[in-house]
């Protein structure tokens, strides 16, 4: 399965980003806590260049705590501003701007210094669908100005809205690859929503989930799908099929793969982070 989406958008999308950046202060990646690599575009350093970037680490309620906080770290330590953020209940947003100000302290003080009273900081929100952009400017200017949608690619056009009289943000459309050269980023996509539904295979996608869980929250799919001890030591596909034939669905295993990948994404299976600093992957294509 090769997992490939690039809307004609997108293409543009990147050309306007890049043709913004010159009227922009910061960056604010937002990247999605759960996969917080796989969801960054690796055009994007390219893109950005050395404009000064905060790493937003979105929907922090849904994945591992623990893990989370390897991610802010690394992040700081390669030299980004970083913090896990809660965008749906508003959790740490108001660290955004202080974090924009601390960034810019020097070129407010330098504008201060030519008589300018409030300089305010425009700051640019970058990301891949789906990761909860625009639900943060929302939150960010206290109005549903950006468009919003639980599917990827619902900001289609760049708009400046204003948070603040000091902290103005500049929305863009999510910029995805041509084709997913590693597929286990892929399939991590796939599985917390990044990607449409239409471009993948759910029983390909759904058996990832489901090993995933077996190898890394054996408790937490043990519990949700109520298995034995017998149970946990199928492997992934045997335990697929009981699955399947278990729920009433008899041998269609894509329904039983839907479901556990609406459940991974619902947090009906508890919180959790397909990657961590230092991982890698062997299925680059």
């Amino acid at each position: 399965m090769a997992i490939q989406w690039f809307p004609g958008h997108m293409a543009k999308a990147r050309k306007e980003v890049q043709e913004k950046l010159k009227q922009v202060d910061v960056v604010l990646e937002i990247v999605d806590a759960r996969t917080p690599e796989s969801s960054r575009n690796p055009m994007m350093n390219e893109i950005v260049g050395a404009k000064p970037r905060i790493m937003v680490l979105n929907k922090a309620d849904l994945a591992d705590p623990a893990i989370t906080k390897l991610w802010v770290k690394h992040y700081q330590d390669a030299g980004n501003e970083a913090i896990a953020i809660d965008a749906q209940h508003a959790k740490r947003l108001n660290q955004i701007p202080q974090l924009a100000n601390q960034l810019m302290a020097e070129k407010i003080a330098r504008k201060k210094a030519r008589g300018i009273k409030n300089p305010a900081i425009r700051a640019m929100c970058i990301g891949i669908p789906n990761v909860g952009k625009s639900t943060i400017l929302n939150r960010l200017v206290k109005k549903n100005i950006a468009v919003t949608g639980n599917k990827p690619g619902v900001t289609k056009n760049q708009q400046w809205l204003k948070a603040s009289d000091t902290f103005q943000i500049l929305d863009t459309p999510g910029i995805l690859w041509p084709k997913f050269e590693n597929q286990t980023v892929g399939k991590r996509l796939a599985l917390t929503g990044a990607i449409a539904d239409a471009v993948f295979q759910e029983d390909v996608v759904g058996l990832y989930g489901l090993e995933f869980f077996l190898n890394h929250y054996p408790a937490e799919i043990k519990k949700a799908y109520r298995l034995s001890d017998d149970d946990m030591a199928l492997s992934a596909p045997d335990l697929l099929v009981a699955l399947t034939k278990r729920q009433g669905f008899g041998e269609d295993f894509n329904r039983m793969a839907e479901r556990i990948i609406f459940d991974c994404r619902q947090g009906k299976l508890g919180r959790f982070t397909l990657e961590q600093p230092g991982d890698t992957d062997d299925d680059a294509e």
